[in-house]
């Protein structure tokens, strides 16, 4: 019996060789927003190991929206050229390249991971944070601004004019990134927004702007070629988002034309009680593909090809992102087919290492 997890999926206009993504991961190795050869060759051999889909980092929709100085971005036109470059590799591979459109809020402004993960004062490189409210995501730190009307105006302006530059890019899927208590996130949990406008309190208020920037990507992004969105399920924190909140969000994702629900978990409060384990995040990728019918991506601690393949195989999500297993392994595809005796296409120059 052929593995599931090598069968291909449509969605839109886009043919998926295999059901194995590619996780957004950061890479802190720009500048200024500009991608630059680390990222060719980060991205690209992902796509000579054989994935069906390549996820760029969480790219800043502007300065203030990254996580780091280091972040890659898609706020000026400039940025565009050396992505299609990127990106016209990966197709020759016949990986499909994505991009996932993101702002920090108030989680933006620290240093790379390997200089302390530490929030950047603005003489030392580092820059004011927004959020739905002047709350912090930790208590000794500078609280954030609090987002006027025309501030969120500029952050949905901002998704715009990088949807209409990641199509110019080349990119074949967008991803918005409203998990990991990233600034779309900050505004779902009512552990971060306290705002009395409509933008807080209700679940429909706390929706709000996540809908107007779903809608104004869809004003630049082709009807054919597919739209995620990235929701942590939980916030593993009481009174947090939570999962019946992530179905219910899913339902009104899926009338308003979104193909796939990736399903991550946490960061928004760093008093979060995380219950780690393997498939620890699955359940909600089930739960939300069961209850509502929209097709699901599955992540975290998911490692062995076995893992994977039970889960679409058993229905629990269609499609499975690898971040970690991936850097240790960027062949996972093509070391997971050999596991699951499954034939595929390797690249043409390592087709003598097939054994």
């Amino acid at each position: 019996m052929s593995a599931k997890l090598f069968s291909s999926i449509p969605i839109k206009s886009i043919t998926f060789k295999n059901r194995i993504v590619i996780s957004p991961m950061c890479q802190y190795s720009a500048q200024d927003g500009f991608a630059n050869d680390w990222h060719l060759v980060h991205l690209g051999i992902r796509a000579t190991g054989g994935a069906a889909l390549i996820i760029q980092e969480a790219t800043a929709v502007s300065p203030e929206g990254r996580i780091s100085p280091s972040d890659l971005g898609l706020w000026k036109d400039e940025h565009i050229e050396k992505m299609q470059s990127i990106n016209k590799f990966i197709i020759s591979q016949n990986s499909v390249p994505g991009i996932q459109l993101a702002h920090a809020g108030r989680k933006a402004s620290v240093s790379e991971p390997w200089n302390g993960n530490k929030k950047l004062e603005e003489i030392n490189g580092g820059w004011k944070t927004v959020a739905p409210s002047v709350i912090g995501y930790h208590s000794n730190e500078e609280s954030p601004i609090a987002l006027d009307k025309t501030g969120i105006q500029k952050v949905i302006s901002d998704f715009r004019l990088a949807t209409k530059r990641a199509l110019e890019a080349g990119f074949q899927v967008v991803e918005i990134h409203a998990a990991h208590g990233y600034l779309l996130h900050q505004f779902l949990s009512p552990l971060s927004n306290f705002r009395i406008d409509e933008y807080g309190g209700s679940f429909e208020n706390r929706i709000r702007l996540l809908l107007e920037v779903l809608e104004t990507v869809q004003s630049e992004w082709p009807a054919n070629l597919p739209l995620f969105v990235r929701i942590s399920a939980t916030d593993w924190a009481d009174g947090g988002w939570n999962i019946e909140e992530s179905i219910q969000l899913s339902k009104i994702l899926k009338e308003k034309g979104v193909d796939l629900i990736d399903v991550s978990s946490g960061g928004l409060v760093s008093h979060q009680q995380i219950l780690l384990g393997p498939n620890y995040q699955v359940p909600f990728a089930g739960r939300i593909k069961k209850e509502t019918g929209i097709l699901t991506g599955a992540v975290g601690l998911i490692i062995e090809s076995s893992q994977a393949e039970e889960i679409v195989a058993t229905g629990k999500a269609d499609l499975v992102l690898f971040a970690r297993a991936s850097l240790r392994n960027p062949n996972l595809a093509l070391a997971f087919a050999k596991e699951l005796n499954e034939k595929i296409t390797w690249p043409k120059q390592y087709e003598r290492a097939k054994i």
